[in-house]
């Protein structure tokens, strides 16, 4: 059976669930677990052991970690490997190959060991961050499972039925019982990511804070109701990130390891001559997706009645707000056009509305990732009408009861479509 168990490979953002999944599965199947990470390894030898020559040789971490579980046949856990860099010391993606690959793992050759042992017995399983940074040669024989993030429902459903009677235990608090609405209110309020290891950490520190007031006689009971503020301070996140839109700002939708957002798009032209100034600390895939936008912005500048002088003779300024977090993804494309043509026309777009689309040079609009985290960005920030490309129509179907009756999904498929929607009716 070993020869056809697939290497599974687990992607998805912090805290939801990765390691946790993976050691579920060696406890299933009764079998020894070893976790390695081999996040920001660039040493080859890490993976495959150095010679015997050198000083200091030791075997790598895969003979290692079966040296400690004492078995061939353990659940072998290697953390992520989208994290693994390649220079000059080796590639160390390409040794993972020779561990990974059945067809010749049983002959692993550890340059420590200088004998073949075989590895076909361990079940692999790896974890990532993200799907595009695992390396391809990798990526071509792992089995791929997504793990999305956490709608507040099912955030809702962890804290109840997992972590609270955890920490119940652990603390031995009997009246650490929250009712749904204070839950909630600490997942909304409080914490803003994929997973639910901030909002672990906030029970923990209520916990540690009901137990320092009992031993100090401050206060013996608190009513969750009132007192949340006392416990874990001032809100964190008041959902202000849409605010009302001017001329020239559209909202735009991204998704980041912390889960999705909402990212306002705005612009700004004065004389000059037909300059594009990009500002919001921007990874090269956003600017090239901008630049993309203001090109096919000129070449069909007729179709949309906006004067092709004015476009060259001003200077254009385009930002995306943040300009500490770091953003990078095609998927802004149609949001710049949007807020240009908004900019011209002097015609507001309802921040009730937002996009995401990578856009070509032809207008026609390509998928985009991240369907889920944008959704629940869109839902949690008071917007009714969402534009996705229609290359997402499957993906976002997936997620139907998610925003079944609380949002309006229009398929795009060319940005002719949004235009005529927005700006001609």
């Amino acid at each position: 059976h070993n020869q056809c168990s697939p290497i599974l490979c687990l992607v998805g953002p912090p805290g939801v669930g990765k390691t946790s999944i993976a050691k579920a599965i060696s406890n299933a199947l009764d079998r020894k677990c070893v976790k390695i990470s081999v996040g920001g390894i660039n040493d080859a030898a890490e993976i495959t052991g150095h010679r015997r020559a050198y000083v200091g040789a030791a075997p790598g971490k895969i003979i290692s970690g079966i040296k400690k579980a004492g078995v061939n046949n353990p659940v072998f856990i290697i953390d992520e490997i989208d994290k693994m860099t390649k220079d000059i010391k080796g590639d160390p993606a390409s040794s993972l190959l020779e561990v990974l690959d059945k067809e010749q793992n049983d002959k692993f050759v550890d340059h420590f060991l200088e004998e073949e042992f075989d590895l076909s017995k361990v079940m692999f399983i790896l974890t990532a961050n993200y799907v595009d940074k695992i390396p391809s040669e990798l990526k071509d024989r792992l089995e791929i499972i997504e793990l999305t993030s956490y709608t507040t429902k099912e955030k809702l459903s962890i804290a109840k039925g997992y972590l609270i009677p955890k920490l119940q235990k652990e603390y031995d608090l009997n009246n650490f019982d929250l009712k749904d609405e204070i839950i909630l209110k600490i997942i909304n309020d409080y914490t803003k990511e994929s997973g639910v290891r901030e909002l672990e950490r906030l029970l923990r520190k209520m916990c540690r804070k009901i137990i320092y007031s009992r031993l100090s006689n401050e206060k013996s009971d608190y009513d969750f109701d009132n007192d949340l503020e006392k416990l874990l301070g001032k809100k964190k996140y008041l959902y202000l990130d849409n605010y009302d839109n001017c001329v020239g700002c559209v909202n735009g939708l991204s998704c980041m390891p912390t889960g999705g957002h909402i990212v306002k798009v705005e612009s700004v032209y004065h004389k000059g001559t037909g300059n594009l100034l990009l500002t919001g600390l921007l990874g090269d895939m956003v600017k090239e997706s901008i630049s993309i936008a203001f090109t096919y912005l000129k070449s069909h500048s007729n179709i949309f009645n906006i004067r092709l002088e004015l476009l060259q003779e001003n200077d254009f300024h385009v930002h995306l707000p943040s300009g500490g977090i770091k953003k990078e993804g095609p998927s802004a494309g149609v949001t710049v056009v949007t807020s240009i043509i908004s900019l011209i026309k002097k015609i507001k777009i309802s921040n009730e509305i937002a996009m995401t689309g990578e856009l070509t040079l032809s207008g026609k609009i390509l998928a985009v990732g991240g369907i889920k985290e944008k959704i629940i960005a869109a839902m949690v920030n008071g917007v009714k009408k969402i534009y996705m490309p229609k290359d997402n129509y499957y993906e976002v179907l997936e997620y139907i009861e998610l925003y079944d009756n609380k949002l309006e999904i229009k398929f795009v498929d060319n940005y002719k479509e949004i235009y005529r929607d927005l700006f001609e009716k």
